[in-house]
């Protein structure tokens, strides 16, 4: 048991920074449904990591396809289910059927060398 938290402690590496672009996403950890389980957004050279789980319908997944978690402006993250807008940075919903809801943050870590990780409990 000690050994499996320690291992859950440990960074994951995921990707080098430069692997998304800028207001663009990405997902990862995909589910037997093929569904991210959680997801990054680049927005003005920042990260920002959130669950695949919109606040609307018991955290039904949001993305119509691969990576696509953003609307057509790449200004919002999109829920293709339900068409509500959240902020990037926030997670905040600014429109939709679950405005003043948010989405679950995933810390995501960059180290000086651009390679992108998280804690593998902080997705639990």
């Amino acid at each position: 048991m000690a050994e499996l938290n320690k291992k859950l402690n440990e960074n994951m590496y995921l990707c080098h920074i430069d692997d998304i672009e800028e207001g663009a996403s990405k997902g990862f950890l995909s589910d037997e449904s093929g569904s991210d389980l959680f997801f990054i957004v680049k927005q003005e050279g920042q990260l920002f990591g959130w669950r695949n789980a919109c606040p609307h319908v018991d955290g039904a997944p949001m993305a119509w396809r691969k990576d696509a978690y953003m609307n057509s402006q790449h200004t919002f993250i999109s829920c293709h289910a339900h068409g509500a807008l959240f902020e990037p940075n926030t997670g905040l919903c600014v429109q939709g059927p679950c405005l003043g809801k948010s989405l679950k943050p995933v810390p995501v870590y960059v180290n000086q060398a651009g390679k992108v990780s998280i804690l593998l409990t902080d997705i639990r």
